[in-house]
């Protein structure tokens, strides 16, 4: 495969579809995989991007990055929505929307 256009259209269709969940779902869970879908369809731009027009490794080094902040995304937002269970037994986005200060 010696062209790029694959990859963006992968990457393109993993952000769509990642839109699509965080926009259509109420489950907080479902929107945090949207997101992740989202960080790893950018991820894949950098890297695609640097193979084939840069030569060199700046979107690999800064595909390692989203990967790092993906990982502390799903483990902040998993601890949020586990004590957010603890406190509502639910973890529907529109229970969120009733929290006070």
């Amino acid at each position: 495969m010696n062209s790029m256009y694959p990859f963006l259209f992968l990457s393109f269709f993993m952000f769509v579809i990642g839109l699509g969940v965080m926009i259509a779902r109420k489950n907080i869970i479902a929107m945090l995989l949207g997101i992740e879908l989202i960080l790893n369809a950018s991820a894949l731009n950098f890297v695609t991007y640097t193979r084939f027009v840069n030569q060199n490794l700046d979107g690999h080094i800064m595909s390692l990055f989203i990967i790092i902040i993906a990982a502390a995304e799903a483990a902040v937002g998993l601890a949020i929505v586990i004590r957010f269970f603890q406190v509502r037994e639910s973890i529907h986005i529109d229970d969120a929307a009733q929290l006070q200060a």
